[in-house]
């Protein structure tokens, strides 16, 4: 096995054929002429810089990049997970906390030798992990900027942080390249979806990119330290009133995928984005949820049969484990 200069397992990229990854590139960008880079399938030219639904461009937006500290326990260590924030979405989430990043599209343009010098800073200040958050529509412009960190001595593993709203060419196109995936499973119900996601198809989509996903990582693997090295890491926010969405989620992860599926359900909604700007709309959010939601959402995970469910307690072997209490 190849080890990077720390004694750890190289990520997937180092060992990807950089031939295959430039043919990568070339299809990637030439396909931004007609965008079909995530599920929407809106065919404007990016290369152009035309826009629709997503609003990114030609150049990929970064709202910020720094060492998160509030990610899971595996992701940002002692050290944190090197986060870097695309701007814009490809779902419009009523509820988003981050809506000025992902709906009114904060922060700036940068191109790939840009971004490639961010994920080497990162790098440099020690983080865990590369972890691009929010990257459904922005595929080719990340796949450009690669080779430009590869040839930096990037050696972190690559986190694709994502709502799970992603076409499977845009995840084919990332197969041996990312090594943790960490999707959002947000709502099994269409109808659900199209009020608060502004996507009917989102959980046929997300059942399927999370399906593919799985097929390429498998199970997340924690190394010595409880630090993740590669596998798949599910989150789902509770929500109000979503009970039935969260059983049903559950019982997919631990049926399909298997009952070692690792899950992180999240307490930490909050009425934000348009149910903060217009509560007469979505009455039904406006309030946070409550430990009772969670518990139950845990409840229920566990029945589904899933057992790797993080509740935000440290890895009993994480150096940090003190530091997290």
């Amino acid at each position: 096995m190849l080890c990077c200069p720390f004694g750890m397992a190289w990520p997937a990229y180092r060992s990807l054929d950089r031939a295959e990854l430039y043919r990568r590139i070339d299809e990637a960008v030439a396909g931004l002429g007609a965008c079909r880079v995530c599920p929407r399938d809106c065919e404007v030219n990016r290369l152009a810089d035309e826009t629709a639904v997503c609003r990114a461009g030609r150049r990929a937006r970064v709202s910020a990049y720094f060492p998160h500290f509030g990610e899971e326990d595996c992701l940002r260590g002692y050290a944190g997970s090197g986060t870097i924030f695309f701007g814009w979405c490809n779902l419009r989430c009523v509820f988003c906390q981050n809506w000025e990043t992902s709906q009114q599209g904060a922060g700036q343009e940068v191109g790939p030798r840009e971004l490639a010098a961010m994920m080497l800073e990162l790098q440099a200040r020690g983080c865990h992990n590369i972890n691009w958050v929010t990257p459904e529509h922005v595929v080719p412009q990340i796949l450009e900027s690669l080779p430009y960190a590869i040839e930096g001595g990037l050696h972190l593993p690559i986190v694709y942080n994502t709502s799970a709203y992603d076409s499977l060419h845009s995840l084919h196109l990332m197969e041996g390249i990312v090594d943790i995936y960490m999707p959002d499973f947000k709502y099994w119900d269409p109808h659900l979806a199209a009020r608060y996601l502004k996507a009917k198809d989102y959980p046929e989509v997300a059942r399927r990119a999370v399906r593919e996903m799985h097929r390429q990582v498998g199970p997340l693997v924690l190394d010595e330290e409880g630090l993740a090295r590669r596998g798949l890491l599910v989150r789902h926010l509770v929500m109000p009133g979503a009970t039935a969405d969260a059983e049903a989620i559950f019982r997919f992860l631990a049926t399909e995928l298997g009952p070692d599926t690792y899950v992180n359900i999240m307490d930490q909604y909050r009425p934000e984005g348009s149910v903060l700007r217009m509560p007469h709309r979505y009455p039904e959010l406006c309030r946070p949820t409550t430990s009772a939601d969670h518990e139950a959402a845990v409840a229920a995970a566990r029945r589904a049969g899933l057992h790797r469910i993080d509740v935000r307690r440290p890895h009993p072997r994480a150096r940090w484990a003190l530091w997290s209490l």
